[in-house]
C-alpha cells in the first residue's frame, strides 16, 4: 500500500469511506483541515469519512542501495550534491541580504542628509521671519510716533521740513570757517607720532576676532564707525536694515537700532551722544543716547526721521565741529543738517 499523496509506505494508513484511497493520516488531516476535499478524487471529504487500517508492525527494510557499498557511495554523492546546493542557495541568500542591508544604509544617509537639510532652511526661514517681524514692529511704531507727533504739532510741519531754509545761516558759516581754522592750525603744527605704525608692522597685523553681528539671513555690512570716547564700541550699519552697537572689548551687543525698512547704507557718530544713519528706504534717521553722558551701553533712541531725499541715502559724513552733518542721495543731491535741531539747512 501506498499513500495517494506521498507515494509512500504510510507509517499511519487510513483509507476514505468514500473514494477507497489510502493516504498517511497527518498528510490526509492536514490536507482535509485546509480544503475539505479528497486530494486525489476533490470529492468533499472530511475527517469522519477516514478509517485507519490495521497492518502488521514490520520493521522498514533498509533501501536497496544502502545495501552493497557502490550504493552507500552513491547515496553519499547525492547527500554531498544536496549540501553543495544548499550552500549555494545560502550563499546567494546571504551576498542578497548584503545588496539589501547596503542599501537601506544609503538610504538612511540620504533621509538624515535631507532632514539636516530642511531643519537648517527651517531655522532660516524662522530667523528671516522674526527678522521680518521686528522691521514691521519697528515700522509701525515709527508710524504710529509720526503720525502722535503730527497730531500734537497741529497741522505744522516737522523739524526737518519746518527748518528747511533756502541757504545756510551766517552763523553756522562763521561757525564753520572757525572750526575749519582750528583744525588747519593744529594740522600745520602736528608731527607724526612714534606711535605710529610702519608699513611693515601692518604687513604683519593678524586677525584677532570675528563677530556675526546682524542677522545671517541677509549678511553684509554697508558702513562701520567707531564711537570717539570710547573706540571699542563700534557702530554697524547692516543690509538687514538694522544698527547694531557691538563692544569689541566685551565682545557683546550693545543695543540694536530698528526702524528702517531697507538696507541701511551709512552710520556716523555725531559727537558722544548723536548717531546719524542712512538707508535705501530713503530716509536719514537721528538717534540719540537714552543714558546720560552718551553711554553707548544705555542704548540709542530714535529722534527724528529725515525724508527730504527722493532716493536712496548713499553716505553721512559728520562735521569735525559734531554739530552738523551732510547726507548724499542717489537722486543726484545732498543735504546739510543740524544736529541739534535735526534741520535741514540747505539741499
Amino acid at each position: 500500500m501506498f499513500c495517494a499523496i506521498s507515494g509512500t509506505v504510510p507509517e499511519e494508513p487510513v483509507v476514505s469511506k468514500k473514494t477507497g484511497h489510502v493516504f498517511e493520516r497527518r498528510l490526509i488531516e492536514k490536507y482535509v483541515q485546509e480544503t475539505g476535499k479528497c486530494p486525489v478524487t476533490q470529492a468533499e471529504l472530511s475527517q469522519d469519512d477516514l478509517l485507519p487500517l490495521a497492518t502488521n508492525k514490520t520493521v522498514k527494510p533498509r533501501a536497496t542501495p544502502a545495501t552493497s557499498i557502490p550504493g552507500l557511495l552513491g547515496l553519499f554523492h547525492d547527500e554531498w550534491d544536496a549540501l553543495m546546493l544548499e550552500t549555494h542557495a545560502l550563499r546567494q541568500a546571504l551576498h542578497t541580504s548584503r545588496q539589501e542591508l547596503s542599501h537601506a544604509l544609503y538610504q538612511h544617509d540620504a533621509a538624515c542628509r535631507v532632514i539636516a537639510r530642511l531643519m537648517r532652511e527651517r531655522d532660516e526661514a524662522r530667523g528671516a521671519l522674526d527678522s521680518m517681524r521686528e522691521t514691521l514692529r519697528a515700522e509701525f511704531e515709527a508710524k504710529k510716533r509720526g503720525a502722535e507727533d503730527g497730531a500734537a504739532e497741529d497741522g505744522e510741519e516737522a523739524p526737518s521740513k519746518r527748518a528747511k531754509a533756502a541757504g545756510i545761516p551766517q552763523s553756522v558759516l562763521d561757525e564753520v570757517a572757525e572750526v575749519n581754522a582750528a583744525l588747519s592750525k593744529a594740522r600745520k603744527k602736528r608731527v607724526v607720532p612714534d606711535s605710529v605704525a610702519t608699513p611693515e608692522e601692518v604687513a604683519g597685523y593678524t586677525l584677532v576676532g570675528s563677530y556675526a553681528v546682524h542677522s545671517a539671513s541677509k549678511g553684509g555690512i554697508a558702513d562701520i564707525d567707531l564711537h570717539p570716547q570710547q573706540p571699542s564700541v563700534a557702530a554697524t550699519a547692516g543690509a538687514d536694515s538694522t544698527v547694531r552697537l557691538f563692544d569689541t572689548q566685551q565682545e557683546r551687543q550693545l543695543a540694536s537700532l530698528q526702524g528702517h525698512t531697507k538696507r541701511v547704507t551709512a552710520a556716523r557718530f555725531a559727537g558722544a551722544t548723536a548717531l546719524v544713519t542712512g538707508s535705501a528706504d530713503k530716509t536719514v534717521r537721528l538717534w540719540r543716547a537714552e543714558a546720560e553722558g552718551g553711554d553707548p551701553a544705555g542704548g540709542y533712541k530714535c529722534a527724528a526721521v529725515l525724508s527730504d531725499h527722493a532716493g536712496e541715502v548713499v553716505a553721512v559724513t559728520v562735521h569735525p565741529g559734531q554739530r552738523y552733518f551732510v547726507s548724499a542721495s542717489a537722486d543726484a543731491s545732498w543735504a546739510f543738517w543740524d544736529v541739534e535741531g535735526a534741520a535741514c539747512l540747505k539741499q
